[in-house]
């Protein structure tokens, strides 16, 4: 039998142009591009204007936040996602570097991937190991969530209401526990700007 659609929260982010686009212009495909590949409606977030992470790695990003009802496995939805990101001229030489897309599975309904242990293992990871070490499978939900408003905010545009499956936490909440200089740099771009219709429904 079928297992019943999860919401999966994907956050989206570009800093270098590519193929003649802007990191906004190529933010927004992208989301359309994953509309049309999952073929499922979805609930797309403004497009925000961040600092590189970490502090002074490159030029700001451009981050949105996605969710959709996903009933396939995990790792399918990975496999799209990077599906897109190689298509918008992805590369992974270095952890944390400027990219042209950046595609991240967050979280899928309230599954925590692959275990307990794993996830909790992962999220108390020291920062500087964090920048030096990647898990080589994937966790979910994301064990830096709570400590990212670059995805927080455009999540809260999304699924203000998703809790996180271990902590209890809301996206509200974790977003509202960040320091306040921290909200204050991640700044909505003009939809005028960019000729977009921000926190849409595609279909």
């Amino acid at each position: 039998m079928d297992k019943p659609a999860a919401t999966a929260l994907i956050a989206l982010g570009a800093n270098l142009p590519g193929d003649g686009r802007s990191p906004e212009a190529a933010v927004a495909a992208a989301i359309t591009a994953l509309a049309a590949r999952s073929d499922r409606p979805l609930r797309a977030s403004r497009l925000y204007r961040t600092p590189a992470f970490p502090a002074g790695s490159g030029p700001d990003f451009v981050n949105a936040a996605v969710a959709l009802d996903w009933d396939g496995t995990p790792e399918a939805l990975l496999a799209l996602l990077h599906g897109i990101e190689a298509d918008f001229g992805r590369t992974r030489n270095a952890r944390w570097e400027a990219r042209m897309m950046d595609l991240d599975l967050i979280a899928l309904g309230a599954r925590v991937l692959p275990d307990a242990a794993t996830h909790a293992r992962w999220a108390a990871l020291p920062p500087e190991r964090a920048a030096v070490e990647a898990p080589g499978e994937l966790i979910l939900p994301h064990p830096r969530l709570a400590e990212r408003s670059f995805v927080l905010v455009p999540l809260a545009d999304v699924a203000p209401d998703w809790r996180h499956p271990v902590t209890g936490r809301d996206v509200r909440r974790m977003l509202a526990d960040r320091p306040a200089a921290e909200r204050a740099e991640i700044r909505p771009i003009e939809a005028a700007r960019m000729g977009e219709t921000p926190a849409s429904s595609l279909s």
